[in-house]
């Protein structure tokens, strides 16, 4: 890993990763939640009438929630009718236009222009608050049984597909946020493996908040057939912003019978100044269906946000059906994150294994909140669970909350936890080598999560250590 981070210091002087937002022209919709925002959005996408019925039935049920306050850390209170719930660039109809600002984004990370040439050959997504600027290769994956494209082009070019799958895995009623979602959500990616296929090509999306007093609301559906394999993968990111962002997604995912799917996420948000000031709120549902014999694993790098509520749940319907879940969530500088884990067992034979991990860097807290519920019927059933915590700094603050509900007496559970902090010798045997003290506590901090890490594609595992360094440079 030293090799690797060699040749990259002298990059991380160059840019932030959060960087200026820049000036880009937007023509933004504001005005509250209401009705006649939803006739704007009617308007606006050119909904089918089966949209704009559920973007209405949403909002009736919407009215009749209030905004959760059981978490462990409190929120701010959110002006709904402050915010814009739309923005895309004026001019996004101009290729010419979205090319220079991709290129121009890609290249504030360092990419020069022959790795760009190389990305616009990847099945990639890119969403620009509410829009999708870059879709790429999507003729190609359409020949070989393969639907990947931005969510407001499935709806226009495949209707029926949404139609049955939308809102069937997260109902209407199931939470606020969800809700607040399905009344307003605008961009996001829509994927539909055909039976049998399997995918060698990583499906990727970039979401990426460009606006400010913009809550982006994107939604993902994912649609694995039977015998189907595919890798999904998805970054966000956001530029620095006094005032705060939101950011409510809605992830739904079907794994049919002996499908395979690895969903990996990376979410580098703004995470705020050391005083606590700015930074996004993210509040995501994300859940997954497995029929009989299907495989659901979940990869989750949390790195940035200034409040994060997100807990990915897996329903094991189908007989011998499996789900794993690694997590690992990297907070400093008054960031909260109440994050878990769900994993419902509901029939036999089942497997599901979570490991998640968690660093607290300065002024930081940190709730991992678990649910492994084992229905009567879900015999000779499966599950462990491991959460391990590591403390740097001060005023850091961690805590494990695990529910297990077991209804029949076939079950076998293994759940364990731990607190740790870094070794001084450890610091001392790298010092003494000639590593910087940065270094070695990058290299250290690195060690305690590479089992994590190691599950995400080749693309994004190599980009940890760097994330790793650079939040590690700004607290000590």
């Amino acid at each position: 890993m030293l090799r690797y981070l060699g040749p990259k210091l002298k990059k991380l002087k160059q840019f932030n990763i959060h960087m200026h937002p820049g000036t880009i022209d937007t023509y933004r919709l504001i005005g509250g939640l209401n009705l006649n925002t939803l006739t704007k959005f009617n308007i606006k996408f050119k909904d089918f009438l089966f949209l704009y019925i559920f973007r209405y039935r949403a909002y009736i049920i919407l009215k009749q929630f209030k905004q959760p306050d059981w978490c462990f850390f409190e929120i701010p209170d959110i002006s709904y009718d402050d915010i814009s719930y739309y923005s895309i660039p004026s001019n996004y109809n101009s290729n010419k236009i979205i090319t220079n600002m991709f290129n121009s984004i890609l290249d504030k990370i360092g990419l020069n222009n022959q790795e760009n040439k190389i990305i616009s050959k990847l099945a990639v997504d890119v969403v620009l608050d509410s829009v999708s600027i870059v879709d790429t290769i999507t003729n190609f994956l359409l020949k070989i049984g393969i639907i990947f494209m931005p969510f407001f082009e499935a709806i226009k070019y495949f209707p029926s597909l949404v139609f049955i799958y939308i809102g069937t895995i997260v109902s209407l009623e199931d939470n606020f946020f969800a809700t607040l979602n399905s009344t307003i959500f605008s961009g996001g990616s829509f994927c539909f493996i055909a039976k049998n296929i399997k995918c060698n090509i990583n499906l990727s999306t970039y979401f990426r908040t460009q606006s400010e007093d913009f809550a982006q609301f994107e939604r993902t559906l994912l649609i694995v057939n039977a015998f189907a394999t595919v890798i999904y993968t998805e970054g966000c990111s956001a530029p620095i912003f006094l005032e705060s962002q939101l950011h409510v997604a809605l992830v739904e995912l079907l794994v049919k019978e002996k499908g395979i799917l690895n969903y990996s996420t990376v979410q580098n948000w703004y995470h705020g100044d050391q005083s606590g000031e700015g930074g996004l709120y993210n509040f995501t549902t994300k859940r997954g269906w497995c029929f009989k014999k299907a495989i659901l694993d979940w990869v989750q790098i949390e790195m940035g946000s200034a409040i994060t509520w997100k807990y990915p749940s897996t329903y094991l319907i189908g007989d011998f059906s499996s789900s794993n879940f690694f997590s690992l969530s990297l907070i400093s500088e008054m960031q909260i994150a109440d994050t878990g884990n769900k994993m419902l067992h509901i029939g036999s034979y089942t497997k599901s294994r979570v490991y998640s991990k968690s660093i607290s860097l300065n002024n930081s807290s940190y709730a991992y909140r678990g649910l492994v519920k084992i229905f009567k019927n879900a015999k000779y059933t499966y599950n462990y669970t491991e959460c391990n915590s590591l403390l740097l700094g001060d005023n850091t603050f961690t805590i494990t909350i695990p529910y297990t509900i077991v209804n029949n007496y076939s079950t076998f559970i293994n759940q364990e936890a731990s607190i740790s902090k870094l070794e001084s010798d450890f610091i001392f045997f790298l010092l003494q080598r000639g590593i910087n003290l940065k270094i070695a506590l990058t290299l250290l901090i690195y060690g305690f999560c590479q089992n994590i890490c190691s599950k995400l594609p080749l693309e994004l595992e190599l980009e940890v250590p760097l994330l790793i360094l650079m939040r590690t440079q700004s607290n000590f």
